[in-house]
């Protein structure tokens, strides 16, 4: 069963970008280092001849060489990276305000039937991939769950686990991610249904999520 433990996508984009800059920074601090080196050997070679008469030549014989630069960074790259893992992913959107919600923290689209979501509950689809948020900051597991529902979608999945804890271990042992988690998923288009796992599959501390149908997208 895959797992996604942090931001494998985005921290690899980051990760890329930094190199490239570290290139970059390494490139032109040997090119000023060459171009001393060349005015140094050039001012002694000339103070060792004295004066010269330079050659005429043709100016189709000149050859200029352009010097060789590090490929660009995609900082456009990154920027829609980041846009598409928070699309759609407020903070101020309540799931208390859609239909089929309930103090169980079961949820289902409008038009999904009852015994969808009883399947659900019951553990009739199986679950075939798991993101634990154990550990992540808000803003972190907001990132983490849109790039792991673009990937479950992407790969054709229709069934996934989402962990988001207790919160034993927050500030006043208040399950802040899991509100957080239950509004996000409602404002995916993707998320048909969702509802609390069961005991054997994590109980309050994880949410079994049915995502859309849809032909599996290779790449």
């Amino acid at each position: 069963m895959a797992t996604i433990k942090d931001f494998s996508a985005l921290k690899g984009l980051r990760k890329q970008l930094q190199a490239q800059e570290q290139a970059r920074a390494e490139a032109q601090a040997e090119r000023l280092r060459n171009e001393a080196k060349l005015r140094e050997d050039t001012d002694i070679f000339r103070n060792s001849i004295g004066q010269v008469a330079p050659l005429r030549a043709k100016a189709a014989d000149k050859t200029h060489h352009l010097p060789e630069l590090p490929p660009p960074i995609p900082r456009q790259h990154l920027a829609d990276e980041q846009a598409a893992l928070l699309e759609s992913l407020s903070d101020e959107f309540t799931v208390d305000t859609l239909m089929d919600s309930d103090e169980n923290l079961s949820f289902a689209r409008p038009g999904i039937g009852p015994d969808v979501l009883s399947k659900l509950r019951r553990g009739n689809w199986v679950i075939q991939a798991q993101l634990d948020l154990h550990g992540y900051r808000r803003d972190q597991a907001r990132e983490a769950l849109g790039e792991f529902l673009r990937q479950s979608r992407k790969r054709g999945l229709r069934c996934v686990r989402v962990i988001h804890g207790k919160g034993l271990g927050s500030v006043n042992k208040e399950p802040v991610l899991k509100h957080k988690v239950r509004n996000w998923l409602a404002q995916k288009d993707e998320v048909m249904a969702f509802c609390q796992a069961r005991a054997a599959d994590g109980g309050a501390g994880a949410l079994v999520v049915l995502l859309k149908s849809s032909e599996r997208v290779s790449g």
